[in-house]
């Protein structure tokens, strides 16, 4: 494992599972981890983004998925401009990405929020109940919610469940 890596991972505590994500989980994290610096980001967050994020996007590190032995599972909080999100990444011993996905998020689209939580129970299976409310509404619509599943398997690779 690189020191880059390693100085990465460390700003991710272990935790056993399980756990639940849910939109203001990320207050926790904020206020007992250590933020990322900026060469961190760069080298294992921003290689994974999408679209390149603007000046006013924060990356919060979460926890590391406690007890895996050949990867490495963390999860990060990502906020920018009305769209909060947080990011299950794995990555090989050394350092390579091997997968990433978005597995809780709040994000305003077509007048609406859009809201979904997240638990990782102890066998890596994740439940993902989303839906959508009305601009400004703490409830959901009940038309529009679902539940998704994912896990990750033994090797790191995160698939739908």
């Amino acid at each position: 494992m690189s020191e880059l890596f390693q100085a990465f991972v460390a700003k991710f505590p272990p935790v056993s599972m399980p756990i639940t994500l849910g939109e203001d989980s990320h207050h926790v994290f904020g206020t007992e981890n250590e933020p990322l610096s900026d060469k961190l980001i760069q080298a294992f967050i921003l290689p994974l983004e999408e679209a390149d994020p603007d000046e006013f996007t924060e990356y919060v590190p979460c926890f590391a998925i406690d007890n895996t032995e050949t990867f490495v599972a963390v999860v990060w909080w990502k906020a920018a401009l009305m769209n909060y999100e947080y990011v299950l990444s794995t990555y090989t011993l050394k350092g390579d990405i091997i997968s990433r996905e978005i597995i809780a998020r709040t994000a305003v689209y077509d007048d609406k929020v859009h809201r979904s939580v997240a638990m990782i129970n102890e066998e890596y299976e994740i439940t993902i109940a989303e839906g959508d409310s009305p601009d400004g509404d703490q409830y959901f619509d009940p038309t529009s919610s679902r539940t998704k599943f994912m896990e990750i398997l033994v090797n790191g690779v995160i698939v739908p469940g």
